[in-house]
């Protein structure tokens, strides 16, 4: 379980993010990075019994700040990736624990410019797998509707009346779905962690099948 000091942890230090503060609350940080780095390794050996999971990321707590306006030295909440294994799995998962702000979330956040034309590609000749998932029941209830970030109008040689021209002007293909503290605290919130990865399932196999194929549907791995 996810303990509420966690929670008071994350609030004080959002409200005193500096070096100082930080320095004299080492041991209290300590305490609940290493409780931190228990549950999500746990989240990650139960996935990996039902995935095939490459890495489980743990992210440092620390911010880089050579290039950001925003000086903070903290991030505010702890958070872990766990990277499928590539190139025959396409797809990872994250988990986000914040202050009145934590969530689950997967899929591709930063495409690389061969897959998101291969994925516009598919979705151009027929979106109809790709709207199946995403509005199955079980995609809905845990996620509500795809997410990420998209173009104002169509990409370059895509025609803009295309009927499915709001997948296909996405940048990102994003799932999330969002738990209250009180959700977080409950002794079944690993479980409800690890369904919503599983019904991210359908949209990671499709989108596997789309990136390890060619438009003919034959094998590029």
């Amino acid at each position: 379980m996810i303990s509420k000091n966690t929670f008071d942890f994350l609030t004080d230090l959002k409200e005193n993010n500096n070096r100082e503060w930080f320095s004299e609350n080492k041991k209290r940080f300590e305490i609940e990075q290493k409780a931190m780095k228990y549950f999500f390794t746990g989240v990650g050996n139960d996935l990996g019994k039902v995935d095939g999971i490459e890495n489980i990321q743990i992210f440092r707590i620390y911010r880089d700040v050579r290039f950001s306006k925003d000086k903070l030295p903290y991030k505010v909440h702890f958070s872990v990736g766990f990277s499928r294994n590539k190139p025959m799995l396409r797809g990872g998962y994250y988990l986000h624990i914040e202050n009145e702000a934590s969530f689950v979330g997967g899929g591709f956040w930063e495409p690389n410019n061969e897959d998101l034309l291969r994925i516009r590609k598919e979705i151009e000749l027929d979106a109809s797998e790709l709207r199946a998932i995403i509005s199955h029941d079980a995609f809905k209830k845990h996620f509500g509707t795809l997410q990420g970030e998209e173009l104002k109008t169509a990409p370059r040689d895509f025609d803009k009346n295309h009927p499915d021209i709001d997948l296909i002007r996405k940048k990102q293909y994003l799932v999330t779905r969002p738990f209250t503290n009180k959700e977080v605290l409950d002794p079944n919130f690993k479980e409800e962690v690890l369904a919503s990865f599983q019904a991210m399932r359908p949209f990671f196999n499709y989108m596997t099948d789309v990136l390890t194929t060619n438009l003919n549907g034959e094998s590029i791995i």
